[in-house]
Parts: C-alpha cells; sequence; structure tokens
C-alpha cells in the first residue's frame, strides 16, 4: 500500500518516517521523499494512528490527489536540485513531464494555482539556495557551480542569484552563509497568500 507525505524533503525525514512506521509496527517496502510503500493494507483506525504520529513528527499524511500530485512536483525539484550528484542537462518541463507522467502545461498551472507560485520560480528558488550551499562548501569555483547547475554561463548564474539576494555570489561567500533557509521553506516565502505550502 502506498502512502503519500507532505514536507518529506530531506534523508533525516526518511529516517524519523521509517522510525514512526516501526514503532507501529508497520513494514515499509520503500521509503523516499514524500512517498512510502509498506506491506500491510491498513484500516482507517492504523491509518489515522500514521496519521497522528506523523504530525507529531513534522509531516503530514495526504489523502486528495492534487496534493499528492503538487508534492511529488516538489519532491522532484528538490530530489533534482538538493541531491542528485548528476547534471540534468535536458528541460526541466521535460524532466517533470516524463517523471510524473503528466503533461507540463496542466503540472504548471495546477502548481501555480495550488502553491501561489509558478513551477519555475520554485526551482530559481532552490537553485539559489543550493548555489549558496555549494559556495560555503568552497569545493567548487563560480564555473563549476554554474555548470553543475545547469546555467548557461557564469554571468546568468551571477544575474539570478543577485536578483533573489540581493547580493552577488561573491559578496555572499563573505558572508559565511548567514542567509541559508531549510530546504522545507524554500518556495513557501513565495505563496502570495501566506498560506504554508
Amino acid at each position: 500500500m502506498k502512502l503519500y507525505i507532505k514536507y518529506m524533503v530531506s534523508n533525516r525525514c526518511k529516517m524519523a518516517v521509517k522510525e514512526d512506521l516501526k514503532r507501529l509496527g508497520l513494514h515499509f517496502i520503500m521509503v523516499d521523499l514524500g512517498e512510502v510503500e509498506i506491506m500491510e493494507n491498513i484500516s482507517e483506525e492504523q491509518r489515522e494512528q500514521v496519521k497522528i504520529a506523523l504530525l507529531n513528527s513534522g509531516f503530514e499524511l495526504m489523502d486528495s490527489k492534487r496534493a499528492v500530485l503538487i508534492e511529488k512536483i516538489k519532491n522532484t525539484v528538490i530530489e533534482m536540485v538538493h541531491h542528485s550528484d548528476h547534471v540534468i542537462k535536458t528541460n526541466f518541463s521535460n524532466f517533470l513531464s516524463e517523471k510524473l507522467n503528466h503533461d507540463y502545461t496542466y503540472l504548471s498551472n495546477l502548481f501555480s494555482a495550488i502553491q501561489g507560485t509558478t513551477i519555475e520560480q520554485f526551482i530559481i528558488a532552490h537553485k539559489i539556495e543550493r548555489i549558496k550551499e555549494l559556495i560555503i562548501y568552497g569545493e567548487l569555483n563560480i564555473t563549476e557551480i554554474a555548470w553543475k547547475m545547469n546555467y548557461s554561463s557564469v554571468a546568468h548564474l551571477s544575474n539570478q542569484f543577485k536578483k533573489m539576494t540581493g547580493l552577488t555570489p561573491s559578496h555572499f561567500k563573505k558572508l559565511k552563509g548567514q542567509r541559508r533557509s531549510p530546504i522545507e521553506h524554500i518556495g513557501i516565502l513565495l505563496n502570495n497568500d501566506g498560506t504554508n505550502n
């Protein structure tokens, strides 16, 4: 049985969900960002127990198909930007459409309607946060970061970084990461309606 969980954005989140499932005596086949497959078919009472356990750990069990799809979009972006060592050289709209098996226009319209921001803005916000992380690590120079993050040039990266943060990448480096945000908060700040999605 598959369960869809909101706010799973890191490996630490996956470990926390595994612990919650173990405490409830449930056996998982797979735990991924936003998605869990368990061996059991659970009753409504057990589902409520899972829901409460997840809420106590800062997660949310999702029922709505639209909410599940929105979370899949977010998790695909997070996986691509923060957890992938591969440089995705394909157009992200094609990548997302193929991965989620939906037309990109549909995904884009749904995301904008529910989140109050575009998928593109959400991706940019995450890319900027990842760039901050890479700058702080200091293992790559700005040219290597631009290539890794699939920017057409260092100038393109620098312009977008300055537009989003108000700082150049070199000025940010001098601040030593004082402006980084947790992954689960990225994109939330972009909502126009002030909701916490």
